[in-house]
């Protein structure tokens, strides 16, 4: 190896090492958090190479603590525990040795309110007004208040959507709020800082309440509830130290806004002629102030604005627009406009015969209408979202497209994670998965954004958490949601298939869906440090993984429903389920997977009788699965590529040589596929994995870099903007899937992007929250180069690659507290701690692996490439998958017989039944064609 540089400052005098600003739990603003004793993280920077923190020290309001210690993620929170409303701000230095760092600047942490006394406000519901069929309600009371107004907060919730104003102007940037959580257990309430919105004398708060997902249409289930409520409680502190308080009560009043009808499906229609309206009493309903709680992920924000790309007339005449890129939104149109005109707005996510391709939304209307007055208007809803890239909007003659934009909604997750390479395609692949993660991951982790369902589907995020992690912030978010799904748990350990659960749809166990219970935490655990996560979800992991064993019969999970391998692209377009990998297969892979995670959650935690049991479960498991599933040659019962990914990753073959031919196997499959993907969601996260696990990591790249149907990368040549739900959303004729199921911006079958940063940026977590990672790239002759960024709790870790000339350069930066294992190309290691690296080495010839068979063809991507266009030469097609899946069952053949095996099946020839009658034929085909090879 030659170390060409790295760079780390020579020795000293003076060096600089900084902490920044503490952040709470997984909040990057902490007003209204939800805990008395919230964790602390920070992050340092030094210039000094020697620094290893020993000690850190915290300060909050004249008090401080010294702890020994290396940590610096989720460290306890040293004081007393914190009161409701109580602010502090807290600072903290850090220790190498004698050594200290300057103070972090004070980051502020404010309580919300902790118990149900705290509330003094009880939910209102207006009176004769604000039924389903009515305009939106408005709930509204008027207060007078003092000069000397230094602080006030509004917390706030609602039984349906709010949008609180205060003097006319918004109380927060939140929408859709306070969110979707299983609303029986838990309602999410927020809190704002409204000091700056109020003023001496009179003063106004109005609220809008929307449906919803509380009582607006949700898929199976119409609503939580018949009744829109509020409650509000609006905290006032005057320069003297004295308080006021202004609480939703009988002394409210309820009016009828301009939002004529809303919903989260269907759109909101509103009419924007200025009328007043009579005042309403409202009824104080009596509800459990027991079940609220504090966010801890971030609120849904606008956090994108895209201006129109294009504005045109479809084939009927109508005005359509395109924003360039599929999103989860709505539109925003200024328009000066007449009293009564009447503008209307559609959405869709693809264009189909040049119009808007309304089935794929199933039930849901899309549909956002405003009724105008004289002058210039703004229009957009604040009730409703859509899944879109194009709009169809008619009421507006002369639409200009600068006077319309598309406006990003989602939850507002931090980006921390980027890749790109030398191969376009494969960025945009990326970019595309990143656009669906933020469109999908809104409040819920749902399935889509555009039709008539967007729920929370346990499966999907379950294979998607490791990528999700890779390149957003989803700590608090699925933290979170984890919650519900616990809440909403059945006492058997039956975990629902879509939590918040909606009802209707549950029935059986399902694996890799009700798996979420186990695998989630344990992903938030190794990526985030996080050991309170499954402290918090340890009892429903052990629930459902005894509720799984309990389904058991001689060691197997073997019967009963599966949505198995949901997706395999060989299932036809209206039976998903209809998969070629066997459902016992993946139920018994799943229950050894859920199983070795619990050994390894009790073990830490310190449960060690629980160690010992799941530790028990795994192994039998594992041989009862290997009795049931698997030959002594390592064939894989229903022998496809998703149970052999399964086998390797999970460790459920007991020899060697099964592993080793399983391997073997799984690279034939693949080979025989034409190095289309074909595999459904089980499959999906695995399969490249698991081809570098066989020491194939060749064919891993030959699968990912395919652009043929189905593959990760044939979307992006179909021009698509965000990962698809089906291989074949958009068929290579241009045809769109006849499933009217079908998204054009679902993340999970984007679950690949995981092995993307492991393996060609090669970034590897080795120890939770990043504190040790591997950087293992692995090139390939197809990429040139590589980069990925990803931004850790200990701070930001960059990898770069690139080939040239026979040389490979890598730069790497490792962040303060981590360290980093680096393995190169030629086999050479470092073991090195925070800074910044550059190596040089010599690339490895690739191997040179004799042509002998035909598997040896198909494996050298320039000799199959040749080979293909000698067979388009001779009009046989020029299919590559086509080719390869002819030649399945003669890859131990010669290299020589490619050629006349490929035209015999193309003619139909009958092969002949004996060895002598094989040699003869194949004599008399290639008497008067060359050898493939000498």
């Amino acid at each position: 190896m030659i170390v060409r540089e790295v760079v780390n400052p020579p020795a000293a005098p003076t060096r600089g090492t900084s902490v920044s600003p503490v952040r709470f739990e997984h909040r990057d603003l902490a007003l209204g958090i939800g805990t008395p004793t919230p964790r602390l993280s920070w992050q340092v920077t030094t210039d000094d190479p020697a620094w290893s923190q020993t000690a850190y020290e915290i300060e909050a309001e004249g008090k401080s603590v010294r702890v020994e210690s290396d940590e610096q993620i989720l460290v306890p929170w040293p004081f007393e525990p914190l009161r409701s409303r109580e602010r502090v701000a807290v600072r903290v230095r850090v220790a190498s040795g004698e050594k200290w760092s300057t103070w972090s600047e004070p980051a502020t942490v404010e309580v919300a309110l902790l118990k149900p006394e705290d509330w003094t406000a009880r939910f209102i519901s207006p009176v004769g007004i604000g039924r389903w069929e009515d305009p939106a309600p408005i709930l509204a009371q008027t207060f007078s208040l003092r000069s000397d107004v230094t602080n006030a907060r509004l917390y706030i919730t609602a039984h349906g959507l709010h949008h609180a104003t205060i003097n006319g102007m918004p109380a927060g940037d939140e929408l859709l709020a306070p969110g979707w959580t299983a609303y029986q257990h838990r309602l999410q309430y927020q809190t704002y800082d409204v000091t700056h919105l109020l003023h001496e004398g009179q003063n106004e708060l109005d609220v809008l309440l929307g449906n919803g997902w509380y009582r607006g249409r949700i898929s199976w289930r119409a609503v939580y509830g018949d009744r829109l409520a509020l409650l509000a409680q609006l905290e006032v502190t005057y320069s003297d130290g004295s308080k006021e308080s202004f609480s939703t009560g009988h002394d409210w009043s309820a009016r009828n806004s301009n939002v004529l009808a809303n919903d989260l499906y269907d759109g909101q229609r509103m009419d924007l002629r200025k009328r007043s309206e009579d005042a309403h009493p409202v009824e104080v309903l009596e509800e459990d102030l027991g079940r609220l709680v504090a966010p801890e992920g971030p609120p849904v924000r606008a956090t994108e604005y895209l201006p129109a790309r294009r504005v045109w007339r479809s084939p009927s005449g109508k005005t359509l627009v395109d924003f360039g890129q599929n999103i989860a939104g709505w539109v925003r149109i200024s328009v000066d406009g007449v009293e009564g005109q009447q503008v209307t707005v559609r959405h869709a996510e693809i264009l189909e015969h040049g119009e808007l391709a309304t089935r794929f939304l199933v039930t849901a209307e899309a549909t956002d209408t405003y009724i105008l007055p004289d002058g210039i208007s703004h229009l957009e809803p604040n009730f409703t979202y859509h899944g879109f890239r194009y709009a169809e909007i008619t009421g507006i003659d002369d639409l200009s497209i600068e006077d319309v934009q598309a406006v990003v909604v989602g939850s507002d997750l931090r980006r921390t994670g980027w890749f790109e390479c030398s191969d376009p395609d494969l960025t945009k692949f990326h970019e595309n998965v990143v656009w669906s993660a933020r469109s999908n991951l809104l409040h819920v982790p749902t399935d889509c954004a555009h039709r008539s369902e967007r729920l929370g589907w346990t499966g999907d995020i379950q294979i998607f958490s490791p990528a999700a992690a890779s390149i957003l912030d989803v700590a608090g978010f699925l933290s979170s949601w984890l919650t519900d799904l616990a809440a909403e748990q059945y006492p058997d350990g039956l975990v629902p298939y879509i939590v918040p659960d909606v009802g209707g749809v549950t029935v059986s166990a399902a694996a890799g869906w009700s798996d979420a219970a186990t695998i989630i935490p344990w992903v938030l655990y190794q990526r985030y440090g996080d050991l309170d996560v499954l402290r918090r979800q340890y009892e429903s992991m052990r629930s459902w993984v005894d509720r799984a064993a309990s389904l058991t019969t001689d060691g197997v999970w073997a019967g009963g429903f599966q949505f198995g391998d949901w997706l395999d692209p060989t299932a036809p377009p209206d039976a998903p389920y209809d998969v070629r990998a066997n459902p016992d297969v993946i139920a018994t892979a799943y229950l050894i997977r859920s199983a070795d995670i619990m050994a390894e959650a009790a073990r830490l935690l310190g449960h060690d009788e629980d160690v010992t049991k799941y530790l028990k479960l795994a192994d039998e498991t594992r041989t009862a699965f290997a009795r049931h599933y698997v030959t002594p040659a390592g064939r894989v019962l229903s022998d496809v590529p998703t149970v052999y990914a399964l086998a390797l990753e999970w460790k459920l073959l007991p020899t060697a040589h099964q592993r080793e031919r399983a391997g073997a196997r799984l690279a034939d499959l693949v080979r025989s596929s034409g190095f289309r993907i074909s595999t459904g969601f089980i499959g999906t996260p695995l399969i490249t994995d698991a081809l570098c696990t066989a020491g194939r990591p060749d064919l891993a790249y030959r699968l990912m870099l395919e652009k043929g149907c189905p593959s990760w990368l044939y979307p992006v040549t179909m021009g698509a903007t965000a990962s698809w739900e089906r291989w074949d959303a958009i068929r290579p004729d241009g045809s769109l899937n006849p499933n009217k199921y079908t998204s054009f911006n679902l993340y999970a079958l984007g679950a690949v992007t995981d092995w993307v940063h492991r393996t060609v940026a090669g970034i590897t977590p080795t120890a939770p929250g990043y504190r040790e990672f591997t950087v293992k790239p692995i090139p390939h002759r197809d990429l040139t180069s590589a980069k990925a960024v990803r931004h850790t709790p200990f701070g930001e870790i960059s990898v770069s690659w690139s080939c040239n000339n026979g040389r490979f350069y890598l730069h790497a930066v490792v962040p303060v507290g981590s360290r980093a294992t680096v393995e190169l190309p030629d086999g050479s290691r470092a073991s090195v701690g925070h800074g910044s690296y550059r190596w040089t080495v010599r690339v490895p010839p690739e191997p040179q692996r004799p042509v002998r068979t035909i598997r040896d063809v198909i494996d050298d991507p320039d000799l199959w490439a040749d080979t293909i266009a000698r067979f388009a030469a001779e009009g046989l097609g020029d299919d590559p998958a086509t080719f390869a899946r002819q030649l399945t069952r003669y890859l131990e053949f010669p290299a020589e017989e490619l050629i006349w095996r490929i035209r015999e099946e193309a003619h139909a020839v009958p092969e002949p039944k004996t060895p002598q009658a094989r040699v003869s034929a194949r004599v008399r085909s290639n008497r008067n064609v060359e050898p493939m090879m000498d």
